[in-house]
């Protein structure tokens, strides 16, 4: 991707100044550490691709991959040898734990009644800021994840606007 940038960013600059270049230059890749290890030339692609990405598009493709591949986000336990201690207390110490009530609810779009399309269609586009032709095809993709994160009173006032409108909204 970024060679590819290169290259159209080299033809604009001899496009502008034909006069000033007369002989192509040549771009090498950047040299990478451990570059002579023999890969597949498909993952070597897709790490290239990967490794021109912004900070944000990098943060898009790893939510986008656990949703896709159904990983759940979990905190990485420490290594220190406190944390080695037998599993066998662990184990009674956690079922001594009272229950904690869950705080951070999703809510799904299971389906809608036909007649009441349009409206839910307009309340989807107002809710994720979408467009209408994007907010149609949310709609029409139902079931579908509406929103993530919400505490339960946020996510029962959107529940309730679209059971009014004809949609079946869930809490998970």
């Amino acid at each position: 991707m970024a060679l590819a940038s290169r290259c159209c960013a080299r033809l604009a600059r001899s496009a502008a100044a034909p006069s000033l270049r007369l002989v192509p230059t040549v771009l090498s890749p950047p040299r990478r550490w451990n570059s002579s290890l023999a890969t597949d030339p498909k993952i070597a692609g897709i790490v290239d691709q990967i490794s021109g990405l912004t900070l944000l598009e990098t943060a898009d493709l790893v939510s986008l991959l656990k949703t896709r591949l159904n990983i759940p986000d979990i905190a990485l336990q420490s290594f220190a040898p406190a944390a080695a201690a037998p599993a066998a207390p662990a184990e009674e110490t956690a079922a001594e734990e009272p229950v904690q009530e869950k705080t951070m609810f999703n809510l799904r779009l299971q389906s809608f009644e036909a007649s009441a399309k349009p409206k839910v269609i307009k309340e989807v586009k107002s809710l994720l800021g979408l467009s209408l032709v994007d907010s149609k095809k949310f709609v029409e993709s139902a079931p579908k994840m509406l929103k993530e994160g919400l505490t339960k009173e946020e996510a029962e006032k959107i529940q309730k606007v679209l059971k009014d409108l004809g949609a079946v909204a869930v809490l998970e």
